[in-house]
């Protein structure tokens, strides 16, 4: 891989599993090229969130023991919110909208209470994998980073895991998501959709999919421990 300057420190946080992938030759050259321009906007007094080695704090654990896959669009864009997860943000970070319908969905579903954090590394390490599109945004201007590349990264990333993960749970929500389906064994993982859980979408299939229950009996099912949706 060639030497990278603003992402060097983010490709620390990566599984060394994953490594392969950012060194196949064309999503090399991608990063090379993501990286320069991120390295410019900065000089340019850009701000960039999230910080710059939590951009691939999604991929902490290796593509095999990954059992839920949850895909957003792009980080967060407010100060302090994004921290390399889709959807969730630190500690003491106001709860989102859209996380907000999730965590209403899931007390629906599994009868739990609704959590007081957005901080969703609890899910992260029992190998839920909460990976965005898009792993940049510039501060305050959504979508923004949009162009730079990091979709093709993500695809890659993809094909990585429907690749090498022996079988797991694809939660695909909205438009977006659902395109990636076609990336995807739906023999060997299991694939459910439902509408985005934002508030302009999640009335109109979101609420009730009841994913998170039907997520875990797929993977009990398959010898998996079951997601404990109320980790912290």
């Amino acid at each position: 891989m060639s030497e990278l300057n603003y992402l060097d420190t983010a490709l620390s946080r990566v599984h060394p599993a994953w490594l392969a992938t950012f060194r196949q030759a064309d999503i090399a050259h991608q990063l090379q090229q993501i990286d320069q321009a991120l390295t410019k906007r900065t000089q340019a007094g850009e701000i960039i969130y999230p910080p710059r080695d939590a951009i691939f704090a999604a991929l902490g654990k290796a593509p095999d023991k990954i059992r839920v896959v949850i895909l957003g669009q792009d980080p967060y864009h407010g100060d302090g919110e994004a921290m390399g997860l889709s959807f969730s943000v630190p500690d003491g970070v106001r709860i989102p909208p859209s996380l907000r319908n999730i965590y209403k969905e899931i007390a629906s579903d599994l009868a739990l209470s609704l959590p007081t954090s957005g901080n969703l590394s609890g899910w992260a390490d029992q190998g839920v994998l909460l990976l965005n599109s898009v792993l940049t945004v510039a501060a305050n201007q959504a979508g923004s980073h949009g162009k730079l590349g990091w979709q093709h990264v993500c695809d890659a990333l993809l094909d990585t895991l429907n690749r090498e993960n022996p079988g797991c749970v694809f939660l695909l929500w909205g438009n977006w998501a659902q395109s990636k389906a076609k990336r995807i064994d739906s023999q060997r993982h299991a694939v459910f959709c439902a509408a985005h859980p934002s508030p302009l979408a999640a009335y109109r299939g979101f609420f009730g999919c009841r994913h998170f229950s039907q997520a875990n009996a797929w993977l009990q099912a398959h010898g998996y421990a079951a997601i404990d949706w109320s980790a912290k």
